[in-house]
């Protein structure tokens, strides 16, 4: 049998007084994956990266290379409304 006490109290204190933070948007994540992979990252599973591109309204094959479907997020993202 466990205990029902929280795992800390700290953890507790800060989802009871600053909550969740908002989920972000479709083309947040978009950015965030691009500025990841700019930094030196590796993305590994293209079953993420492939969601980040059909919610971004891009329809992307299953067998799609990683870096087909990265290079027409990038593209996505500089025809979007407020890209930097």
């Amino acid at each position: 049998m466990g205990s029902h006490r929280p795992t800390g109290l700290f953890s507790w204190l800060k989802a009871r007084f600053f909550g969740r933070a908002a989920p972000l948007s479709d083309y947040a994540r978009a950015r965030q994956l691009i500025a990841a992979i700019e930094r030196g990252g590796v993305p590994l599973d293209t079953g993420r990266i492939n969601a980040i591109a059909r919610n971004l309204g891009l329809e992307v094959s299953r067998h799609a290379p990683a870096e087909e479907t990265i290079q027409r997020i990038r593209q996505a993202l500089a025809r979007a409304p407020g890209h930097e």
